[in-house]
């Protein structure tokens, strides 16, 4: 699509944002989502200024208020950077790698090092989709990067059925069993029919958001929150309804203020190793939040992917916002046991499920079905698959916090207890910035703005400590220099980085 030049040509601009409006839900949403659209198409292409809030209103004929929201929203995504002085202007992709400035020495790396082509995106946490360049570590996407043994040979003795089309828009019978079993073992009753495979979580994700939500839709959020949650609701032109989340994990009583006042179409929670900040709820909060949900009406939605780890392995099955009332639980193998293995569900009442099978059907009438198999074989024995991840995502935790103390000792990052994630702080500076620099190091960390729809976390990062050993602590060694470069002026850092950097 031929670029626009918003800078010099508002009525092309106008031309294309069309009917902008022909929707339901607020006017600033319905436009920022078609900025936003313009945007993804590479029609406003990074760094293309947008006109003045006051101009762009008069063009399209409403206030003003409509068009600065709409800035101020796709500001907060990270798509757009507005200066006093120089305007407003698309966002360059936070993990977009610069051009060097010659073969030999790219713009901020190390001489000699070669500089990968990299496709601009507005969401750094799916960089990994994206034809990732093999010399950058990519701590910005979350997933175990080598699947276990068990699944190769899960697949080796897959036994396809007879007389079977291969069609199970819900899901084969046998893995939607497998998966119901597992939630009965932690104290909550379910069967089969409660249960709809997906392909991977963030389908099941997608699904409910298309079901559940409207235009204009209120969704409660945790702030922050999964990045890929944010980008559906967006997608979808409803509103997050953000509240905080603190070292226990949201503020419940703040969550059934807003349940009470919005009554939001959906509430999403991470209740357990919270995606970024890795919190976990406690129970009685849990409870209580469902309880204000179920009293009205409000569909709330657990995202379980990462419940499964727990660092103390020991401790009873993982408990559940499902055994407190109605609950959508989203669940996933993805992070036991291989991204690659696209196998989630959905687990809710059973109208629900059948309602969201009929649009699965509208998709891809059904998942893979050898995954499926695959899976099945899995969860039949699936503790041995479980402790292996367990004690790999122990000892990745720790030894990135170990190399985070010894070369960023001024950063600051609490132990997890579970989960794949750490939350840094940096002692100053934007993580958004940071990023950028730390990309020409060759390394992508995904900024906690771009997880927080309150927008804040500016000065957050998040990390997961996933890779082997010494991919880590090469990890964090491109981050050191990084920092070393972005800190102004003296640093502690920069001294331990001496005999290292140079």
């Amino acid at each position: 699509m031929e670029p626009i030049d918003a800078s010099l040509d508002l009525d092309h601009l106008v031309a294309r944002l069309g009917r902008w409006s022909a929707g339901r839900g607020p006017l600033y949403l319905l436009l920022a989502t078609r900025l936003r659209g313009l945007m993804d198409e590479a029609a406003l292409p990074p760094g293309a200024l947008l006109p003045p809030d006051r101009r762009l209103a008069k063009a399209l004929a409403v206030g003003r208020t409509t068009v600065v929201a709409a800035y101020d929203t796709l500001r907060q995504e990270g798509r757009l950077v507005r200066r006093q002085g120089s305007g407003t202007r698309v966002a360059r992709a936070a993990l977009a790698r610069a051009a060097p400035t010659s073969p030999e020495a790219p713009r901020g790396g190390s001489p000699g090092t070669k500089t990968p082509r990299v496709t601009e995106t507005s969401n750094p946490l799916f960089l990994h989709l994206l034809e990732a360049p093999d010399d950058v570590i990519l701590l910005s996407c979350a997933a175990p990067a080598q699947p276990p043994p068990e699944l190769a040979e899960a697949y080796r003795s897959l036994v396809l059925p007879d007389r079977d089309l291969g069609y199970h828009p819900a899901g084969l019978g046998v893995l939607r069993a497998a998966v119901a079993e597992r939630y009965a073992v932690r104290g909550v009753p379910t069967g089969p029919a409660q249960i709809l495979v997906t392909t991977g979580a963030q389908q099941a994700l997608s699904l409910l958001t298309r079901l559940l939500l409207a235009p204009g839709d209120g969704v409660l959020v945790e702030a922050p929150t999964y990045p890929g949650a944010l980008d559906l609701f967006r997608e979808a032109a409803a509103v997050p309804l953000p509240v905080a989340v603190g070292p226990d994990g949201m503020d419940v009583a703040e969550a059934v203020r807003v349940i009470e006042r919005h009554r939001p179409a959906l509430a999403y929670v991470v209740a357990r190793f919270q995606n970024p900040t890795g919190a976990v709820l406690p129970p009685l909060a849990g409870r209580r939040l469902v309880e204000a949900a179920n009293a009205l009406g409000v569909p709330i939605v657990d995202d379980e992917v990462l419940s499964d780890l727990a660092f103390d392995s020991a401790s009873a099955p993982a408990p559940t916002l499902s055994a407190y009332g109605e609950v959508i639980a989203v669940g996933s193998l993805s992070k036991v046991v291989w991204g690659g293995l696209r196998i989630g569900w959905v687990r809710g009442p059973a109208p629900l499920i059948a309602r969201l099978a009929r649009l699965k059907a509208l998709h891809d009438l059904g998942s893979d079905l050898p995954s499926q198999l695959a899976a099945t074989r899995l969860l039949d024995d699936f503790a041995p698959v479980l402790e292996a991840r367990l004690a790999s995502v122990r000892a990745g935790h720790d030894h990135l916090r170990a190399e985070l103390a010894r070369l960023l000792p001024s950063w600051s990052a609490a132990p997890a207890t579970g989960g794949q994630t750490m939350w840094v702080r940096l002692p100053h500076g934007d993580g958004v910035s940071f990023a950028q620099l730390a990309l020409r190091h060759g390394v992508a960390v995904l900024p906690g703005a771009t997880a927080d729809a309150l927008g804040g976390s500016v000065r957050h990062l998040r990390l997961h400590f996933l890779a082997a050993p010494d991919v880590l602590t090469e990890a964090v060694r491109r981050l050191a220099a990084a920092w070393a470069e972005y800190t102004p002026g003296p640093a502690p850092e920069r001294a331990s980085l001496h005999a290292i950097v140079v």
